[in-house]
């Protein structure tokens, strides 16, 4: 990766610029997200996390798309508003952007190229079940689906990848994202 996470260009939610250099010295979950997906109540516990862990150096970072099944249709204000009143999210939100495909923001295209495999929880793989419902998965290092999460830890490389099944209360989430804080 020829540029830092922290020098890709972003924009929160409200259409302020901003970049993961706002978040350098903690580690970032990076998480796409989605309102009108079966995952959506991931909401809750990736808020929790925030909750429970940003005093130690945590930051969760939601970035929606619509790359999977049209299942974030909103604009960034009706996002956030649904964010806001379905969940209290307090964790920084940032505008849309593609994950996966011809229009994949730097981010993402950095993220997949640092972690191009994802861990996934035990018994059948989120590939599989997608595969179960007819949908044809995207190849790997392609995001697999809503909620798939990237750690960065607090130097800014990416250390995991977790697949979107992966729970927030995931005990190897858990553990991942307490072994970046206690460095």
């Amino acid at each position: 990766m020829t540029a830092s996470l922290y020098d890709i260009p972003l924009k929160r939610i409200d259409g302020s610029d901003a970049s993961l250099g706002n978040f350098k010295g903690k580690a970032v979950l990076v998480v796409n997200t989605a309102s009108k997906c079966g995952l959506t109540p991931q909401y809750e516990g990736l808020e929790k996390l925030h909750a429970d862990y940003s005093d130690n150096g945590l930051v969760v970072a939601g970035f929606p798309a619509n790359d999977f099944a049209g299942q974030e249709p909103g604009t960034n204000d009706e996002i956030q508003a649904f964010c806001k009143t379905s969940f209290g999210i307090r964790f920084p939100m940032f505008s849309k952007i593609a994950v996966t495909g011809a229009q994949k923001h730097p981010l993402y295209q950095a993220l997949t190229a640092a972690q191009p495999k994802a861990t996934t929880p035990q018994g059948e793989s989120f590939r599989e079940k997608l595969k179960g419902y007819g949908i044809a998965p995207n190849p790997e290092p392609e995001v697999l689906w809503n909620f798939e999460k990237f750690l960065v830890s607090r130097n800014g490389e990416v250390v995991q990848r977790f697949s979107p099944d992966t729970a927030p209360d995931d005990p190897a989430l858990i553990a991942a994202i307490k072994a970046e804080l206690a460095k």
